[in-house]
């Protein structure tokens, strides 16, 4: 199959929300694209029991996009590891933690051995323009291989842990172990896989990506999202929904419930 190349001058653009005209408790089929998704229920459901069937590549097909944590960690021994997780995300800011999964089928990996043993590490967050850099170090090499060797990035000296930071990487956090947990399977008793929580201690943020408020401006971010089987994604159109503030929505919610309203 012949695909297009990809887009290296595409831009993220800010859109309205897909219902500008929404209102509390209307239902999806007062839309035309509302309408159109729900015509896929006509084909129906399917049931799956996890404890007979295998449901990885679905679940990782269908809970997408997943930021992707690319882990720079070191041995013991002194040997410098770099890795790609998808099964990554904020837990709280309030001890700033971060985790991440790591899969130890068909082995252990280096990246949960060397956080473990408590020397720190750093979590690089993945842009556009060094995806094929980063994407190469999920290669399955043999143990304590150096990935940085094949991965064409640059060493960027940390002033909190031993490990580096990826200097090309436009967000990245030094961090220390916060608490590993290993998950036993509740039926074979294996130890399938190993969370790790990560407390961020320092953070280094390319200052031009950031808006005049301090924060990400995503136009400039280009960060990329795991999806299922070998895909990627990035972003393109952004939109804003301000959360609801019930002290200036009440009326119009007990409105809409005291007359059963459905627009």
């Amino acid at each position: 199959m012949s695909l297009p190349p990809f887009g290296h001058d595409a831009h993220i653009r800010y859109t309205e929300p897909s219902n500008t005209s929404w209102t509390f408790g209307q239902t999806i089929d007062n839309t035309e694209s509302g309408r159109k998704w729900l015509e896929g229920e006509a084909q129906g459901w399917k049931v799956i029991n996890t404890e007979e069937d295998t449901v990885q590549l679905l679940m990782t097909s269908a809970i997408v996009p997943r930021p992707v944590a690319f882990v720079s960690s070191v041995s013991e021994t002194g040997v410098e590891n770099l890795a790609p997780f998808s099964f990554f995300n904020v837990v709280t800011c309030n001890p700033l933690l971060v985790s991440f999964c790591c899969n130890n089928s068909p082995r252990v990996k280096d990246t949960p051995t060397n956080v473990k043993k408590g020397l720190g590490f750093t979590i690089n967050i993945i842009n556009e323009p060094f995806i094929e850099n980063a994407h190469a170090t999920s290669i399955d090499a043999p143990p304590e291989f150096d990935e940085w060797t094949i991965s064409g990035l640059t060493k960027a000296p940390s002033i909190h842990v031993k490990a580096p930071r990826v200097k090309e990487s436009a967000f990245s956090m030094e961090c220390e172990l916060f608490q590993a947990i290993d998950i036993t399977h509740p039926v074979s008793g294996e130890i399938t896989t190993t969370m790790i929580l990560a407390h961020v201690k320092y953070v280094h943020v390319r200052k031009d990506v950031l808006n005049e408020r301090g924060v990400v401006d995503i136009t400039k971010y280009k960060p990329i999202a795991r999806l299922g089987d070998i895909s990627y994604g990035r972003i393109s159109d952004v939109f804003r929904l301000p959360r609801p503030v019930w002290e200036q929505e009440k009326e119009k919610i007990n409105h809409t419930l005291a007359n059963n309203e459905r627009p």
